[in-house]
Order: structure tokens, then sequence, then C-alpha cells
């Protein structure tokens, strides 16, 4: 007889990639409480309240607001799926692996996909939406707000007026952003849109928070054909959020509270003291990476605050840098993806992550690898120039 594998007892390590991102203790604690019924009077009231914090997180008053049971990859589908039925025209905008997912989500689901293009790590303009929305005439346009693959904010405002006026719906990847940056679902006219538990609201992987719009719920409940997933169906799952109650799936209860604790740390905190200390942990880890001679590989204008893509020194070897700072310092990063791969290091300042203590610890970390790998950086100059940033702040 085999015996057992040992007990768990995972490694601490300082979740500096992109996601998940360190999860606070109260939210651990939230996850190790009792389980009860999915239909128990306690947990419904749990979803209630969950309901009221996410409208609060996403800017919305939108009565379809819950949380997918899966993960940010899920509520991109719970999304697209809803939309779209077979033969409607969707466009896609494609700067990173995200955009070229949605792509992929959208073709499973019957759409006629038109992917708009940009190199990984660029934006798009107005006047590129605008010209491919009278082009294609799509009912819905698919867009990614922060490419987790590239550190790429994309600009929403005027875009969100562009498909409006072409008679489409606006759906947006959140999975990055929201919590780290405004995501004005009602300022914006956002119609459908996801995100992921385990980025900026700091709660581990599992859940996937979404919000449609009443023009989005329109679409949905005007639909000719069912929706092609069974599972994600947002006429049934609205039911089992909704005052009917009605059983669709068992939810998974100790993810829900772990997501419940995470969203009142966001709201005891504020959504403006947190977007404010995303933005200036961000500002002293540019300014240590800057006195490395490290480059990001984003515009300073389309940088994302929470993940921060950067280009690796000439002659570095990406996968021994990441190793030695695993290994030796319990400091995970993330490497590039598609043709950013090897190029790239994406550095993550997410949620519980964003803090002065884990940029300096970075920057002294990273400062180490590089000199142990022959690069010649000015020692300390990482962290001198990360303390002025704080210092100038």
């Amino acid at each position: 007889m085999n015996p057992l594998p040992a007990a768990l007892a995972p490694p601490r390590r300082v979740l500096m990639g992109p996601g998940p991102s360190d999860v606070s203790p109260r939210v651990l604690a939230a996850l190790a409480a009792p389980t009860v019924g999915h239909l128990d009077p306690y947990f419904l009231k749990i979803m209630d309240e969950m309901q009221k914090m996410l409208r609060s997180v996403f800017c919305t008053t939108n009565e379809l607001t819950l949380a997918v049971s899966g993960t940010g990859s899920a509520g991109m589908e719970a999304c697209v799926v809803n939309l779209i039925e077979p033969g409607d025209r969707m466009l896609v905008c494609r700067n990173g692996v995200f955009g070229q997912r949605m792509t992929d989500v959208a073709g499973r689901a019957g759409a006629e996909v038109t992917p708009l293009e940009r190199d990984f790590g660029k934006v798009f303009s107005p006047e590129d939406i605008a010209e491919a929305v009278q082009r294609v005439r799509p009912k819905v346009v698919g867009i990614v707000h922060a490419e987790t693959s590239t550190g790429a904010r994309q600009p929403l405002e005027e875009i969100s007026r562009i498909v409006h006026e072409a008679g489409a719906l606006l759906l947006v990847d959140c999975v990055t952003s929201l919590g780290g940056l405004p995501v004005e679902s009602d300022g914006w006219e956002i119609d459908a849109a996801y995100s992921g538990t385990q980025k900026c609201l700091s709660c581990p992987p599992g859940l996937s928070p979404v919000t449609f719009s009443p023009r989005a719920v329109e679409a949905i409940e005007a639909r000719k054909t069912k929706v092609a997933s069974w599972y994600l169906d947002m006429t049934m799952v609205r039911s089992y959020w909704g005052e009917e109650r009605a059983y669709h799936h068992t939810a998974p209860i100790n993810m829900n509270y772990a997501l419940h604790e995470a969203l009142r740390i966001v709201l005891e905190e504020g959504l403006e003291a947190r977007f404010e200390r995303h933005r200036r942990n961000h500002l002293a880890l540019a300014a240590g990476l800057e006195a490395l001679g490290i480059e990001f590989a984003v515009a300073k204008e389309h940088r994302l605050p929470m993940l921060n893509a950067v280009r690796i020194p000439t002659g570095v070897d990406d996968v021994a840098v990441r190793k030695q700072l695993l290994g030796t310092f319990g400091i995970e990063i993330g490497g590039g993806l598609g043709p950013m791969k090897g190029k790239t290091w994406r550095i993550g300042l997410m949620g519980e992550t964003s803090t002065g203590r884990n940029v300096l610890m970075f920057l002294a970390a990273l400062e180490r690898c590089l000199a142990d790998k022959g690069a010649k950086i000015d020692p300390g100059a990482g962290v001198a120039a990360a303390n002025a940033a704080y210092a100038d702040m």
C-alpha cells in the first residue's frame, strides 16, 4: 500500500507576479469559516451583501451584478455566451493574450468574429474603433481594460461613446483593473464587465465578479436561442442570486466568504485611497527600476500601476533571475507571454502586494540577482531612487 502524501505545507511567497496576489489573513480566516448550505439563510444574506459591495466596486447600480462560480476566464465566457448568439457579429480588440482568448471564446459561441489587431503593449485609439465599428457593424465590441499579458491600460470613455453611437454593446475585461484602477461601469456605460478575485481584490482565485447593464439584460432577454452554456446562463443564474433563490448550482460557499471579506477590506480602505496607493507604489518602483537601467515595455501614459511590464536587460537570463528571486528571496514575478516571452518581466503590485515594503525588498533582491548574473548596475541605486520617490510624494 502506498503511503499517504505529506500534509500540505505551502511555502511562504511574496506574490509579485501577474496573479494571484498576496491574500490578507482576514480573507484566509473567512475562507476557513464553517460551511453552511448554499440556500441557508445566512449564506443568502452573504450573497445579498456581496452584490451590494460588488456594485460599489464596479461603480454601478446594475441589478445583475454577481460573482460567477469560476475564475476570471469563466467570467469572460459568461459575458460572451450570454450576449452572443450564433451568427452575431463581434469585434474583438486584440493587443495581448487575453484579447486573443476573448476571440477564441466568441468563435466557440458561434459569433462572426472580426479581430482588430495592435502590437502587444500598444492600445487602441478612438479612431481605430470608429473605423472598425463602421466597417463591421457588430452587435458586441470586446476590449481589455488592463491587459495582464502586457501591462497596458486601455482608455475607455471615448471608445464607449463610439460603440454606443454605432448601436453596439461594450464588453470589457476588468480582470486586472478592478480594485486597483477606476472602473466606472455606469459612467463609461459599460454593458458587460468581468473580473477575477485574485488580482487587485486580493482573494484566492475561484470567483469572477460580473456586471450587466440594463441594455445587456434586454439583449439577453431578447435572445432567440438558448445560451450555449447551461452553467453560465444568466437567465437561470440570476434567479439564484435574485429574490426567487431558485436552485441552479451549489455555490462555492467558502470562496464566497473569502470574497465577501476581501470586498469589505477594499471598501474599508476606500476606492480612491486604494487607487492612490497603487499609483504611489508604482511610481516608486518605476523610479527604482529606471535607476537600474531597466526600461518599461509600455508607454508611460498607458502603464498599469498594478502590473509593471519591463524589458529584461540585454544579456540577462530571464529564467535564471526569476528562479533566484523565488528560491533565494521567496519573491515571485512573471515572465512575458506571446511575443514578449523571454523579453519582459511582469512585476505585480496588486492589492495586498502593493506596499512600500515590497517595492523596496524587491528592488534590493533584484539588484542582488542582477549583480550575480554579471549585469552592470550601481549597487543600491534602485532602493535609493525608490526611497527618494516616496519622499517626494
